[in-house]
């Protein structure tokens, strides 16, 4: 038996944070100190504060490089990357790759071109270099994790919260409950209906792949079609047995020989053959719904011996654990015979089972390098124990297909469908981009399916779509003929928070809607608005100013969980599930409604022999959406799915052309886009549009499929905010097959905000609208020093305003009061990269909501260091507010004092002599009322050395009992093109990181524990050869001295004044051998928000 030597799947926080690090999010929150109300960490934690984009190869992309940096920091042995070639080139970049020493091609499919490869961290640099200088390598990415969102009511509830939102008058749904219902509303995309005029077209002839956590066998609603027919025809696991670490995937490496043999100190029995033995352990599965308890009987403990007969392709689990496999039923993987095991024994006198299902997967001739040592070059087979991870894949997998949910009429949108089941998810929170790329290619290849649904994704900063995976995911779509349905993530409602990989170009992304019934059945939550956006749903742009979410569907369903678990309601809805069903909520609950939808027309379409391609789907779903009233194009996309409409289209032949459109786009970090400044859609968020303004836009647009000649075509603008767009000359153009043409586009936004509209480009001669270009203009409130609103904000809705932050901003602090009591009613900070700054779940920043983890303060809070450029704050009212309207005010401030000089020296004081400091404070932006704030004094080391690329420099760190921070810092750097990372270690655990895409680099730890701690230093890039920069390292405690400060006497300073300010620096003790003294005064206004800092340093302290 083998060991894998793979690190600890990384924390929750670390591993969202790794989603974002794009951005420089785990930067320090404060680089000069701490700030009372500074973002809290969260889950999902506060996003970006400050960085830059990490540069990098174009070919291994910006959130990439930030991963290897970030790996090479952790000391990690190896890492794993995904490379997309051009097709049929992968043996060139395998070859490279297979010839670095300790490294291996884990994965090839040279039809799509694909490689996935895993190298010893220390050769990563230059095996990627290698890669990248092949012209058939298109684009790296690197192995990370994708947080799986909970969309279960306990993740939506806290305990002892209080609220209802309006009564609940709903009854619980059962097998009464008709087939069109509030409950699970299919019915809100015309599926019920389509199925009841083409009772044949219910899905049948149809199989949908589920890339998710797993599928349920057990569920009596996912059983049989509406034909009899078996309704999950395969079961497999996508991840990879050792670059994922999921350790169901057991390593066959033990040889052994019945009918006895001796294995683990046990003697056991088989029937006479050879064989190979491995052990399962149920506490694998720590961290999924399970939690370990695999067979359900209480404890984590339990483990049964699993017995791979390699000739025969069966396996034996020794479920009685009487160590004699011949009574073990021999199991073939379940696309074969379809064989079921079961861990645990049912008592069918309670309404949950207790048992779990699982089926056994054999993957051959697996590469044993990333293990190391021996195993370098060895192959070996591994066992899969096929177990669902959660609840999530059943629940989308009764969205989707469905029979008989309850026993009854209800039914998922597509009932006489087939499923496929591939779990990709792991047992720490998340699914592996690995596992997703794989498990992909593997259901459209290989599996049969016609559509694949998947219900996973992460929000990038850089969310344009221009990476290895979205690339492999459009070639999956053209070269197998198989469409990808995507959920566009939970990180709204700020614009471009459209998550990856519901970015590529080809796939359907779907947001999530909900009507004013499903807001009362499910959540028994009461609200005014008919249709709407649920407000979590993540809204477009792409960063590129690409046309997303596609459209919407239902968010919110009562559908199929496990049948082992207790039946999961919203607790206001005011009615019990039985064990197996749940409500859950999100983009991932579309998804599978739109995938379902997409499944019927399929469905229909080969009832009556239409060829029915991804384009045309596509076409006919875009074109035919129902605009949902005052939703905007960049939150709903084309709408709301019409599926009689969409099947109207395709009968009278929908299908489009193709075309390449370069828009110009004007974003904070609009640098780094494929092409700097251009896009696929209008995108103007930093241009300084403002009200009244006219601005015109060029869009170039050109036809590249359909006839050889010019092609009339009809230009239109749907969905027009405001009628903020309007088109520059002639509403038709010409369109020659692949030249380019120039359409001018017009902004004139009568008022502030982000305004969005649907170009539409269309030949008339063709079936359904051929293109749609996604125009998205922001008029943003300039914030010189302060910005003011009002308004109200109903129950379960939202609005956003766009505020601009100046360059030399200290801080930006946002404040909400003007509530009545008991109101719900929160704001949300949205960076300038359209990341959430603050924690977006449904539990957290909410007044009035009891949450003891919640650490966001509702009233106020502040931005240390915000990046300059627009951003977004929204107000949301949540579904358990017992005001259906909810008044507030907002105020926002920027604040930003100067000391000068910045830092004070004082030659020398004597220990327990108090020595003079003064300053002159310049208020530069909003007026404050404020005071002064002293503190311990710190012992600070400074040093300027010289770095190279590659280069680790360390500095050992000794921090008393009793520190209040401990605060690193690096800059300066003579090369300005260099890029360097810092991390702190202590007892060999990276406690903090900051490494972003320059050399400015800063980490504060607040309360340090007293011990020894390790500064690391790595030249990432230093294109000049070597470099110097300035290093600083401080820590703070009281028995170090104090700095003294009048903090009764207030500091009032209008916007240009300035004052002068004092204090006192009084020394403890003698500094040690090579560090200085250092101390710092905070000015803070009123609410204890920082406006400015100055420093003090003491040369020399002598008795």
């Amino acid at each position: 038996m083998t060991h894998s030597p793979q690190r600890d799947s990384i924390s929750g926080a670390r591993r969202v944070a790794r989603i974002a690090v794009a951005a420089g999010l785990v930067a320090a929150l404060s680089a000069a100190g701490p700030v009372p109300m500074a973002l809290a960490a969260d889950a999902p934690p506060a996003a970006p504060v400050d960085g830059d984009v990490k540069s990098a190869p174009d070919k291994l992309g910006s959130k990439d490089a930030d991963l290897l940096a970030e790996a090479k920091a952790e000391g990690a042995k190896h890492v794993t990357m995904m490379i997309a070639t051009a097709p049929g080139k992968t043996e060139q970049v395998a070859e490279k790759l297979n010839a670095v020493k300790g490294g291996s091609v884990g994965h090839t499919h040279d039809k799509l071109g694909y490689v996935r490869a895993t190298v010893p961290t220390a050769k990563a640099d230059a095996a990627i270099a290698a890669a990248a200088k092949l012209s058939t390598v298109h684009g790296i990415d690197l192995r990370e994790e994708i947080p799986l969102d909970d969309p279960t009511p306990s993740a939506d509830t806290t305990k002892g919260a209080k609220g209802k939102g309006g009564k609940g008058t709903y009854k619980a749904p059962d097998k009464r409950t008709p087939a069109k219902n509030p409950y699970n509303p299919s019915f809100e995309t015309g599926a019920v209906d389509f199925v009841k005029h083409n009772r044949k077209a219910d899905g049948r002839g149809v199989t949908i792949g589920i890339l998710d956590s797993g599928v349920d066998l057990a569920h009596p609603a996912l059983q049989k079609t509406t034909t009899g027919e078996r309704k999950i025809v395969d079961w497999v696991t996508a991840t990879d047995p050792i670059v994922d670490n999921d350790r169901t995937w057991r390593p066959m490496v033990s040889s052994v020989s019945g009918p006895s043999f001796a294995y683990d100190g046990k003697t056991w029995k088989a029937p006479a053959g050879d064989y190979r033995i491995s052990t399962f352990l149920e506490s694998y599965t720590t961290g999924g719904d399970a939690n370990g308890d695999t067979n359900l009987d209480g404890d984590t403990t339990d483990s049964w011996g699993v017995l791979y007969d390699a000739e025969a392709g069966t396996v034996r689990v020794d479920l009685n654990n009487n160590q004699d496999f011949s009574d073990d039923t021999p199991m073939k993987p379940y696309k074969d015979k379809f064989h079921v095991g079961y861990f645990g024994t049912d008592d069918p006198k309670t309404d949950v089972a207790e048992r779990q299902p699982f089926v056994v997967e054999i993957r051959k001739d697996v590469p044993m390098d990333p293990y190391g040592g021996d195993w370098v070059g060895q192959k070996a087979d591994f066992v899969n124990i096929g177990l669902i991870e959660g609840s999530h894949g059943s629940h989308v997998a009764g969205i989707t297909a469905a029979h008989g949910l309850f026993g009854g009429k209800m039914n998922g949108a597509a009932p006489g469908a087939k499923l496929v089941s591939s779990r990709a998810c792991t047992w720490s929170g998340g699914c592996t981009n690995v596992a997703l790329t794989e498990g992909m290619i593997d259901l459209v290849a290989n599996r049969g399916v016609d559509i694949v649904n998947m219900s996973i994704g992460g929000l990038p900063a850089l969310n344009d779509g221009n990476n290895a995976r979205a690339e492999l995911y459009s070639r999956l779509i053209d070269t197998y003929g198989v469409q990808i349905v995507i959920s566009a993530g939970n990180s709204g409602p700020g614009a471009n928070t459209i998550g990856d990989p519901a970015l590529a170009d080809k796939v359907i992304s779907v947001g999530a809607s909900v009507s004013r019934e499903t807001w009362a059945a499910n959540y028994g939550s009461v609200v005014k608005k008919k249709y709407g956006m649920m407000p979590f749903s993540s809204r477009g742009p792409r960063e590129d100013g690409g046309f997303t979410p596609t459209l919407v569907a239902p968010g919110a369903s009562v559908n199929t969980i496990q049948t082992w678990a207790a039946g999961a309601p919203v607790a206001e809805a005011g009615y019990g599930l039985p064990a197996g069903y749940g409500m859950l909520q999100g983009t991932s609950m579309a998804s599978p409604q739109a995938a379902g939808a997409a499944a019927l027309l399929l469905s229909a379409a080969k009832q009556k022999r239409i060829d029915l391609t991804p384009a045309k789907l596509r076409t006919a779903l875009t074109s035919t959406a129902e605009r949902i009233k005052d939703v905007q194009a960049y939150e709903q996309g084309a709408g709301l799915i019409d599926i009689e409409e969409a099947w109207d289209a395709i009968r009278d032949g929908a299908t489009a052309h193709t075309y390449t459109v370069k828009a110009p786009v004007d974003t904070a970090i609009d640098q780094f886009l494929k092409t700097p400044g251009f896009g696929t859609g209008l995108y103007d968020r930093e241009g300084g549009l403002k009200t009244g303004q006219k601005k015109t836009y060029d869009i170039t647009i050109t036809r590249t499929s359909g006839p050889d000649r010019a092609v009339k075509h009809e230009l239109d603008l749907e969905n027009n905010a405001d009628r903020t767009f309007r088109i520059v000359g002639d509403d038709e153009v010409r369109l020659p097959l692949n030249k380019p043409v120039t359409v001018k586009v017009q902004a004139n936004p009568k008022s502030a905000g982000l305004k969005s509209a649907i170009l539409e480009v269309d030949d008339p001669r063709t079936e359904g609208v051929d293109h749609q270009v996604l125009n998205t203009v922001v008029v943003s409130a300039p914030l010189k020093y302060t910005f003011a609103a009002s308004g109200k904000a109903q129950r379960n809705d939202t609005t956003s305003y766009f505020v601009t932050v100046p360059e030399g901003a200290k801080t930006l602090e946002i404040a909400m009061s003007g509530l009545k009591a008991d109101s719900q009613t929160r704001f949300i900070a949205i960076h300038p990269y359209g990341v959430p700054a603050d924690p977006t779940s449904t539990v957290n920043c909410y007044p009035n909501y009891s949450n003891p983890a919640n650490t966001c303060r509702p009233d106020v809070r502040s931005y240390p260091d915000p990046q300059p450029g627009v951003w977004e704050i929204e107000v949301e009212s949540r579904r358990t507010s017992p005001l259906l309207d909810n008044p507030y005010k907002l105020n926002v401030a920027v604040l930003g004092a100067a000391f000068d000089p910045e830092t004070v020296t004082v030659p020398e004081a004597k220990v327990g002599e108090p020595a003079a400091a003064s300053w002159k404070v310049t208020n530069r932006l909003a007026a404050l009322d404020g005071k002064l704030l002293g503190g311990p004094l710190g012992s600070a080391n400074t040093d300027r050395p010289s770095i190279k690329t590659g280069d680790k420099h360390t500095t050992t760190v000794e921090v008393p009992a009793g520190a209040a921070s401990l605060d690193v810092a690096i800059g300066n750097v003579t090369d300005t093109a260099a890029d360097l990372d810092l991390a702190v270690y202590k007892d060999g655990v990276r406690v903090a990181q900051s490494a972003d895409g320059d050399s400015e680099e800063s980490v504060s730890i607040a309360k340090p524990a007293a011990g020894t701690y390790t500064v690391e230093v790595v030249g990432y890039s230093v294109p000049a050869g070597t470099a110097e920069y300035d290093y600083r390292d401080v820590f703070f405690s009281e028995t170090l001295g104090t700095i003294t400060v009048d903090g009764s006497a207030p500091v009032k300073l209008g916007t240009g004044d300035s004052a002068t300010v004092s204090g006192t620096v009084t020394a403890a003790a003698e500094a040690p051998e090579g560090r200085e003294f250092f101390g710092r005064v905070q000015l803070v206004n009123e609410r204890g928000t920082v406006a400015g800092l100055g420093s003090v340093t003491i040369e020399k302290v002598v008795p």
